[in-house]
C-alpha cells in the first residue's frame, strides 16, 4: 500500500506495509540514516524525529501514523547550513560516541521552537528521556543555552 507524507520539505510516497515503522522506512527505504535505532521501545530517544513539529519516537511510529504529515529528520534540520543547535553541539564538544546526538538535537530543536529562552530547569525537563550513555548531559545543556542565544540574536 502506498503512503504519502512529507520528509524534510519534500513529498515522498512509499510502498510499504502501513504498519511498517517510520524508523526503518527512513533508514532503509529513504536512506536517511541520521535517525538511529537505540532501544526499539521508545525509551532512549535516539530515534527522535519531528512529526508536524512534535518530537516523536520513530521506532514506535508506523507509516500509517504519518500519512499526510510532515516529518523532519536530523538531515532536514539544517538543510542549507548547519542549524544553530548543530553549531552549538560542535562548539560545546557535546558528542563522545555521538550515537544519541541526532535524537538529542531533534528533541532540543522542538524545545527551542516553543521556548526560545528556556531555563535550565525547562531544558532538563524537556530533555528528560533522551538517554546519553556517555553522560554528556552538562554539555548538552550548555549547547542548548548557546543555541538559544545564537537564535535570539
Amino acid at each position: 500500500m502506498k503512503t504519502s507524507f512529507e520528509v524534510n520539505g519534500e513529498m515522498v510516497q512509499v510502498d510499504v506495509d502501513p504498519d511498517a515503522l517510520l524508523l526503518w522506512v527512513l533508514r532503509e527505504d529513504l536512506k536517511l540514516t541520521g535517525t538511529k535505532f537505540g532501544c526499539g521501545i521508545a525509551a532512549c530517544g535516539a530515534c527522535t524525529v519531528h512529526v508536524d513539529g512534535e518530537p516523536t519516537r520513530a521506532c514506535m511510529t508506523t507509516i500509517r501514523m504519518v500519512a499526510g504529515k510532515k516529518v523532519t529528520t536530523i538531515e532536514g534540520l539544517g538543510k542549507t547550513e548547519p542549524h544553530p543547535l548543530q553549531q552549538a553541539w560542535i562548539a560545546e564538544q557535546v558528542p563522545q560516541c555521538g550515537y544519541c546526538q541526532s535524537g538529542q538535537i531533534m528533541q532540543a530543536a522542538a524545545l527551542l521552537e516553543k521556548n526560545s529562552n528556556p531555563s535550565r530547569e525547562a531544558i532538563v525537563e524537556h530533555m528528560n528521556g533522551i538517554l546519553c550513555r556517555c553522560g554528556t548531559y552538562h554539555r548538552i545543556q550548555k549547547a542548548i543555552v548557546r543555541a538559544s542565544k545564537e537564535m535570539g540574536s
